[in-house]
């Protein structure tokens, strides 16, 4: 073999090992874009967190849903806030006054939540009317109310629920996430005990769901309609809740007197047996005394003849 021929072969020679070099170098690359770019066989939501977040249902290692805020970075509530007012009218007819108040909160979009008339110990009439009016006419309503009769109370508030509002809603929204994700679960279950334990959690996020979903109404309710309560009553007459009454007067003095003639009489005849009881002993008594012998008296001097 000549000196070209050697140098010929090992040209060759190291040209085939780079070139297997290469093809190993490529292949592990492309395996490892491969792995990474593999997309997984359920899609999952991206507020959730699985990472270490998994644990034992049945017989095998299933991954637990994390809730987390359901609210959008950014995002911005309106201001929530409940509206109540409380006011005492003097009214100089507490039926008519009340029948005009119900008007009212009906002509408004509203309606009348309840309605009380009753007659104090005075025999007065009063009344308590509450209304539940749109928040947009509170200001209104309660303006016509005031110029029914004469204020002498009034106090409103004005509750600010924003914070409780927004954490209800986030609540609401963490837990439908949740349930959504617990059905994916589900599909990937396939033993009876881990769809057993998978139902069970999704039971107990469904009534907690249901308990803040409560709320959400109720908060709803109290903002959108304002509540008015109208507490009525009339002026109290002069003399009395009943006004001075001269013929009366002398009616309440005559019956006085007979009044008086009458415990009279009762004492009368209540005492009067005593009374002859305690005669007779006493008659009794002097007529035995007057049948005992006279006797001498002691210790006197004898007179002389």
């Amino acid at each position: 073999m000549n000196y070209k021929t050697l140098v010929i072969l090992i040209i060759c020679i190291a040209a085939v090992a780079i070139a297997g070099c290469t093809s190993t170098q490529s292949g592990n690359a492309k395996s490892t874009v491969s792995e990474v770019s593999s997309p997984p066989s359920e899609s999952v939501p991206a507020s959730y967190d699985y990472g270490a977040n998994t644990a034992i249902v049945g017989s095998g290692q299933i991954a637990m849903p994390v809730p987390t805020s359901g609210g959008e970075p950014g995002q911005e509530t309106d201001t929530k806030i409940i509206k109540t007012a409380d006011i005492v009218l003097e009214v100089s007819n507490v039926t008519s006054a009340a029948t005009t108040i119900e008007s009212i909160g009906t002509g408004m979009g509203g309606y009348v939540s309840t309605t009380n008339i009753q007659t104090d110990y005075n025999g007065q009439p009063t009344g308590t009317i509450v209304l539940r009016i749109p928040a947009t006419q509170f200001d209104g309503a309660l303006a016509g109310v005031k110029a029914i009769g004469k204020v002498t109370s009034l106090s409103t508030q004005g509750q600010d629920v924003t914070e409780e509002y927004v954490d209800v809603q986030a609540q609401i929204t963490a837990y439908q996430n949740q349930i959504a994700q617990y059905n994916v679960i589900m599909k990937n279950a396939t033993k009876v005990d881990d769809v057993l334990a998978i139902q069970q959690q999704i039971d107990e996020v469904q009534t907690n769901l249901d308990r803040v979903t409560g709320r959400m109404k109720y908060l709803d309710s109290q903002i959108d309609y304002a509540t008015i309560t109208v507490s009525l009553q009339q002026p109290e007459p002069v003399g009395g809740p009943q006004g001075y009454d001269f013929v009366s007067a002398i009616n309440e003095g005559i019956a006085g007197f007979f009044g008086v003639i009458d415990a009279i009489i009762v004492f009368v005849i209540s005492v009067l047996p005593l009374v002859i009881i305690g005669g007779l002993v006493y008659a009794g008594y002097r007529l035995w005394k007057r049948k005992q012998p006279e006797q001498p008296k002691t210790g006197e001097p004898e007179q002389k003849q």
